[in-house]
């Protein structure tokens, strides 16, 4: 199919920040600067990708939303790809003991384990790291438990009674993990060190939530690959910060995920509007959405534009400062990024870190996460919404769609 160009602008401030080559199409809108201007650049648009979209009413039952989960996940794929007895990796976002929407929704992950089972799964399991302020592995050994958090949210509960199994790397310590490679001209220095458990199962199946996050703007499929890290890439990760972004999207291209990974469902009857991941302002419409796509890039295309969606009706004052560090400057995000590599690393650590440029995520080429996906995924997906089961207002649709035209 012929793609074209697209010539997007965004703006920003700071003229004295040079881009990197071949980085991001557009810098944004960084408050507490002076100077502005505005840059044009081109993003490649790419072929069609169809995301499913589920309404879900404001106080559905357990079983409405496990219903609706599975539907949409039937809708999203014909499951050609499953044989019988295969395994199946579901990759939650468990960053915390926090309940859902800091962490993925217990109810769909329950749904999603049946639907597998029932459709010939051998095994399901669920597996993720929880983050460094939680949980901390080394050579010399672990403190914190991710299995400790999964009880505290929920998710260990509804994984047990739907017959899935936890797995968590952390608890085989240090050398449950590979070293594997991302594509080529990736910003890793050398390879990412993800569990050697990705190398038992047949497919993966994503299911984040969506979430502001005082780092990266906005936590959603891309971003929550962090899981899967050993804490010396996620080291790397943090302390070189000046491709923060463009690391979080580079893990999903490690052969062990990109080759297997079959479908991404989020549950977001819920979204968290500000700060993030582990806390923050939680919005919850009249008609929340199930979100579900084969294609990883469309889904997060989709996610944004909900989490942008639900920020509008977040109140103001929630928005801004300690309530929101995104919404501040890079000086504040860069300042917390260097505690994250403290925790990380030390001192010592600390010093080196690169300063951590904070973008506008109120358009979809702008997002720096989105357009290295972009990058690596043949350009931007026309994305397709299909509300199968027609619940999802028309205001809701058309305000959605909008954000994916430009």
């Amino acid at each position: 199919m012929m793609r074209k160009n697209l010539t997007y602008q965004c703006f920003f401030v700071d003229k004295r920040n040079y881009l990197r080559e071949g980085f991001i199409a557009a810098s944004a809108g960084l408050l507490g600067f002076e100077e502005s201007g505005a840059r044009k650049e081109t993003v490649q648009l790419g072929n069609p990708a169809k995301v499913i979209l589920e309404g879900v009413p404001k106080g559905s039952s357990d079983e409405a939303l496990g219903a609706a989960v599975k539907r949409a996940a039937e809708a999203a794929t014909n499951f050609s790809w499953l044989s019988k007895g295969d395994t199946v990796l579901i990759k939650p976002a468990n960053n915390s003991g926090e309940p859902y929407p800091a962490t993925t929704s217990p109810v769909g992950l329950k749904a999603m384990i049946e639907l597998l089972k029932a459709k010939g799964a051998g095994k399901v399991i669920v597996m993720d790291m929880a983050g460094i302020e939680h949980v901390k592995l080394m050579p010399e050994g672990l403190c914190g438990s991710t299995r400790g958090l999964m009880r505290k949210n929920g998710i260990l509960a509804a994984v047990e009674s739907a017959g899935g199994e936890v797995y968590l790397p952390e608890e085989e310590g240090w050398e449950a993990f590979f070293e594997d490679f991302p594509t080529a001209g990736s910003h890793w220095k050398n390879g990412i060190w993800v569990p050697k458990k990705l190398k038992e199962v047949q497919h993966i199946v994503l299911m984040p939530r969506v979430s502001r996050h005082p780092l990266a703007g906005a936590t959603l499929g891309l971003k929550a690959a962090v899981g899967y890290l050993r804490f010396d890439s996620r080291l790397e990760y943090h302390r070189d910060a000046r491709t923060y972004y463009e690391k979080h999207v580079e893990i999903n291209t490690v052969p062990s995920i990109r080759d297997k990974l079959r479908l991404v469902l989020t549950t977001a009857t819920k979204v968290q509007a500000t700060f993030g991941p582990d806390n923050g302002y939680v919005s919850e419409p009249d008609m929340g959405l199930l979100i579900a796509s084969p294609s990883i890039v469309a889904h997060d295309m989709v996610s944004l534009a909900w989490l942008l969606q639900n920020r509008e009706t977040t109140p103001e004052k929630r928005k801004h400062g300690a309530h929101d560090p995104y919404a501040t400057n890079s000086a504040v995000i860069s300042s917390l990024n260097r505690g994250v590599v403290f925790l990380l690393g030390g001192a010592r650590e600390a010093m080196k870190t690169e300063k951590l440029q904070k973008y506008d995520l109120s358009a979809i080429p702008c997002d720096p996460t989105l357009h290295r996906a972009f990058e690596l995924w043949g350009g931007m997906p026309k994305v397709e919404l299909d509300d199968q089961t027609g619940k999802v207002p028309l205001e809701v649709r058309k305000r959605l769609a909008e954000r994916m035209v430009f």
